[in-house]
């Protein structure tokens, strides 16, 4: 019989905000609900290394998402400094190539921290028109998706970001124990924004995902604690689901 799959965690991503007060704020109201929470380019550009104590002190995970792009030495001094901070996932783009990679993955064993690297594969604002005559890419975008996602596993990453709309494609080519992070995650109703490719909490669940990413349809909510919390319940649900069938189809 299979084992059941892992319960899915839920990531805040703490963007838009313009003080210390407005992210600890967010947090208060949000931790019943959230496991994890995100800081990306924008709060560590304005406030730095500083921005990480807040999350540290609410006894939360931390994912630093600054999708390190760069030579292999670089980003391995890079993920090492992360480590130091005492970040629990750090995020770098897998179009840096294995070699990259696989110096990030190296330097991550090398501390005495469990830092999760986290490839990055095709960002959820590019679509396939986007690939295809801005980036100059001649693949479908789903195949595109999966062969960096393969590269993120033979580098040794713990896991790999990707759109909910690309699981079905990933999901059967990557470990068991493989995180797959969906950022682009907007509850029933809410706006897309910037995202091209986006899914509901239970679509992306059903579909595979370890850990969702919600940004502005929680922080940007009248009610922040009851987005969360109903975001988290609709997670769970899902997760039910998922485990009920997977047990019925073992039997």
């Amino acid at each position: 019989m299979n084992s059941p799959p892992q319960s899915p965690r839920l990531a805040c991503a703490l963007d838009n905000m313009s003080n210390h007060a407005a992210i600890r704020d967010m947090v208060e109201k949000t931790r019943d609900s959230v496991d994890i929470y995100k800081i990306g380019l924008e709060q560590f550009t304005r406030f730095g290394p500083a921005v990480l104590d807040t999350i540290r002190s609410s006894g939360k995970q931390l994912f630093l998402d600054l999708k390190y792009h760069d030579i292999p030495n670089t980003v391995a001094q890079a993920v090492r400094a992360a480590a130091e901070l005492r970040v629990d996932y750090l995020t770098i783009h897998t179009m840096g190539g294995l070699a990259m990679m696989q110096a990030a993955a190296e330097a991550a064993r090398s501390t005495d921290h469990a830092l999760h690297i986290i490839g990055v594969t095709v960002l959820t604002s590019i679509s396939q028109s986007a690939l295809r005559n801005e980036a100059n890419v001649h693949v479908p975008l789903h195949a595109q998706v999966r062969h960096l996602a393969q590269m993120a596993a033979v580098s040794r990453l713990d896991g790999i970001v990707c759109s909910a709309a690309d699981l079905s494609v990933v999901r059967p080519h990557l470990p068991r124990k493989f995180d797959i992070i969906c950022p682009g995650i907007r509850p029933p109703g809410a706006q897309a924004h910037d995202q091209e490719r986006i899914a509901t909490p239970a679509k992306a669940v059903a579909d595979g995902a370890t850990i969702l990413v919600v940004g502005r349809p929680i922080t940007s909510a009248d009610d922040p604690t009851a987005v969360a919390a109903a975001i988290r319940k609709e997670m769970g649900e899902a997760h039910q689901q998922t485990a009920d069938t997977r047990f019925h189809d073992t039997v």
